[in-house]
């Protein structure tokens, strides 16, 4: 186990406190805004949709579309849609409150291997906490080396990078700036892919019927990207062949879809949304859908595919719809992301 690196006893009196030596963790998720009423939803929509990760059209077309038009109506229909799923009790949304609970967990795990030497903390790309307060708080703990972590098992341009980006920037001002590693894709780690079978193998057997196919519904992007070199459309497809094998199925037991559509251009195929009608409409009336790109529940599970989705499939003589929840902190799902940290600690850790 590595120790903290004790205070510079042999400094003059009047040298400025300095803590170093520690190693942070440091968790980055999408984000979520402070509240569902129009300001909050307002800031963190503007925010979100300015990224050119996200949206990478000019900005002389794209900012006054979204500044007079997009954010004077959307912070009233995604303030409806966040304020279905609401985390009332907590005064917050299920993303902040499973990623807080995610955090914990991970937290107890570092503590138990390594000790006081390790902080871990969590931040959002969007939002708060800020990735930048965060990175500040670990330096001001004396974390000389920061491992950061995009909560995000497929790699996009518009998650992973965009989150990548923002935690470069946060260190441009420190005056003495930790190293940094950053934390690769981790759509096929076995771990990864055991916790997401063992998810699915328990919500099928508390089933009265076994659903006629399981959809694995990814976040979707534009196809342009697909086309200009991001990886995550083949990610995806991986995710759901090692998910498929591990189960133990056939072909036609499993299916990756796209969901989550903005604009007007092609996005990656099939569409979630149309893809349940047509599973509907062509006889599979019991299905079930599952969403592997997401870490913990939020907005797209549990008012998308959960409300709007589901929705399409009844509307298309569908019959029987499961949504299997985010692995979220399922004990699996902890071990593979401590499993991974681990592995970046090398050099780091003894």
């Amino acid at each position: 186990m590595m120790q903290p690196k004790p205070a510079l006893s042999h400094a003059p009196a009047d040298h400025p406190q300095v803590k170093f030596g520690k190693i942070g963790i440091l968790l980055a998720n999408l984000g979520t805004p402070d509240d569902y009423s129009y300001w909050p939803m307002r800031r963190y929509l503007n925010e979100f949709l300015s990224d050119k990760r996200v949206i990478d059209y000019s900005a002389w077309i794209w900012q006054p579309l979204l500044q007079l038009i997009i954010l004077s109506k959307r912070p009233f229909s995604s303030g409806r849609a966040y304020a279905s799923i609401w985390n009332h009790e907590a005064g917050e949304s299920p993303l902040m409150t499973i990623t807080k609970d995610q955090t914990a967990k991970m937290k107890a795990v570092m503590a138990e291997r390594h000790g006081d030497s390790v902080v871990v903390d969590f931040c959002m790309r969007y939002g708060n906490p800020s990735t930048k307060s965060k990175v500040d708080e670990l330096v001001a703990q004396g974390c000389t080396k920061i491992l950061f972590f995009p909560l995000y098992p497929q790699y996009a341009g518009a998650t992973s990078a965009t989150a990548c980006d923002q935690f470069f920037r946060s260190v441009m001002s420190i005056k003495w700036q930790p190293i940094v590693r950053t934390v690769e894709p981790y759509f096929e780690h076995p771990l990864y892919i055991e916790a997401l079978a063992q998810s699915i193998e328990r919500a099928y057997g508390a089933l009265e019927n076994r659903p006629d196919i399981l959809v694995c519904s990814y976040h979707g992007v534009p196809k342009r990207y697909l086309m200009e070199g991001d990886p995550y459309h083949c990610q995806c497809q991986k995710t759901t062949r090692l998910l498929k094998e591990r189960l133990g199925w056939e072909d036609t037991d499993i299916v990756t879809t796209f969901q989550s559509r903005f604009g007007p251009e092609e996005w990656l195929k099939p569409y979630t949304v149309e893809e349940v009608a047509r599973l509907a409409e062509t006889g599979k009336k019991k299905i079930a859908v599952c969403a592997p790109a997401f870490s913990a529940d939020c907005i797209e599970t549990l008012e998308e595919i959960n409300e709007e989705i589901k929705e399409s499939f009844e509307e298309a003589g569908g019959e029987e719809f499961t949504y299997i929840p985010c692995l979220n902190d399922d004990d699996a799902h902890i071990a593979a992301l401590a499993a991974v940290v681990d592995d970046n600690l090398k050099g780091w850790v003894g």
